[in-house]
């Protein structure tokens, strides 16, 4: 049978690997906050199974206590961090309340009625409350799918609670023998490693939970423009061939919007890159203000834009181009000061039959509606309304503005 100082070195070992490794990923990432919270639960395992080893050598049921209060504290950390991993408000008063209860209670049945049952019950509730309240968060579905990593640490987050009800419900009906931290026989070492095993487990799919958000930002980046923070052309280009090919088994059209801001390149030789850039950023900001939910924004270039308009006709983009045009010529000072003219032209397309599943085709018709706004003076939009002909050729032209 292991030995109690063996045990309890394992688990210190265990848990300030586990922390020595949160730490590192929260100093590498401090974005990922809910490594803060975990890295706290593992020194704080770590301190509780130092406390208990001193507990072990000195025959002290204080020390035991502190020791027991430190594991409680260990699983709130834990719980709070699944909370903040998920957005969710951390609850500090309540982790609080938990462990401040589980002090008092275990003090209670030393020294006011000493019971050992009273201590494990105490001990087994303080662990199992805090991973009951983050159990949900973890199984819960998001995005019509549930993380696998939050699925495995959930699994044994249950398994957890299933063992420490377990070895309570055991000792309040005298069938698990004679349980104490100081002692332990073959059953109690089995479990101890037992629940070793399975924290170092339930840790393991806290670290899958990190990868796949990291993971997933880094696909946002991948897809977002850095000045602007709308999407980029590989976003538009993913979009719009989703788009074309739900249109083509549904008939059903959508608008396309090709936008270039006037006279940029003067705007840079005459005012700098910085007022280029903030015309650029500012730009972006009113055009959202006239966009729907659910349409995509995208910079393709150095000052071209494209606006993807799900479920819209060519007279519903019309409609939004507009829009934006009036809104920079109404809030054009706004960009760097009266000293910089603003304003865009837009070229407006939709998607037909002829465009297909073939976003290209769709991109090359907005085009060439916006070479036209710019040829006839800019500030102004056109739209491409393609005429039936026998003969495939380009489409006359329909100037608005």
């Amino acid at each position: 049978m292991l030995n109690v100082p063996t045990l309890w070195a394992a688990f210190v070992i265990n848990f300030l690997a586990l922390g020595l490794i949160w730490a590192y990923i929260f100093h590498s990432y401090p974005s990922l906050e809910a490594a803060r919270y975990w890295t706290g639960s593992a020194f704080a395992a770590v301190a509780a199974a130092l406390i208990g080893m001193a507990a072990s050598f000195e025959q002290s049921l204080l020390l035991l206590s502190f020791a027991g209060t430190a594991a409680i504290s260990a699983s709130c950390l834990l719980a709070m961090g699944v909370r903040q991993f998920y957005g969710e408000p951390v609850r500090w008063r309540q982790m609080a309340a938990i462990t401040a209860f589980a002090f008092a209670g275990f003090q209670v049945f030393t020294f006011g009625y000493a019971s050992a049952n009273g201590r494990i019950l105490i001990y087994s509730a303080g662990l199992i409350l805090p991973m009951l309240l983050a159990l949900n968060l973890l199984l819960q579905r998001r995005d019509g799918r549930i993380n696998a990593g939050a699925r495995l640490a959930g699994f044994v987050a249950m398994a957890i609670v299933a063992i420490c009800a377990l070895r309570a419900v055991s000792k309040l009906l005298q069938a698990g023998g004679d349980f104490n931290f100081l002692h332990f026989n073959a059953p109690q070492a089995v479990m101890v490693l037992a629940l070793i095993f399975l924290s170092m487990v339930c840790n393991f799919g806290f670290l899958l939970m990190a990868m796949d958000r990291l993971r997933n930002e880094v696909a946002d980046l991948a897809l977002m423009d850095d000045l602007t923070g709308v999407g980029n052309r590989r976003q538009l280009l993913q979009r719009l061939t989703e788009e074309c090919a739900r249109s083509d088994r549904s008939k059903q059209p959508f608008a396309l919007l090709v936008i270039d801001i006037d006279n940029f390149k003067t705007i840079n030789d005459t005012h700098g890159h910085a007022a280029g850039d903030a015309c650029l950023q500012h730009f972006t900001l009113m055009a959202q203000t006239r966009l729907r939910p659910g349409d995509l924004l995208a910079r393709t270039g150095g000052d071209e834009f494209c606006i993807m308009l799900p479920a819209s006709t060519l007279r519903e983009g019309a409609v939004i181009a507009r829009r934006i045009i009036e809104v920079c010529r109404e809030d054009a000072a706004g960009c760097v000061g009266n000293e910089v003219p603003l304003s865009v032209s837009v070229g407006v397309a939709q998607w037909t039959r002829d465009v297909g599943a073939f976003p290209d085709r769709l991109i090359a018709a907005a085009d060439h509606a916006l070479y036209v706004a710019k040829k006839e003076g800019r500030d102004r939009f056109s739209v491409y309304e393609p005429v039936p002909t026998l003969v495939p050729d380009i489409a006359p032209m329909r100037l608005q503005a």
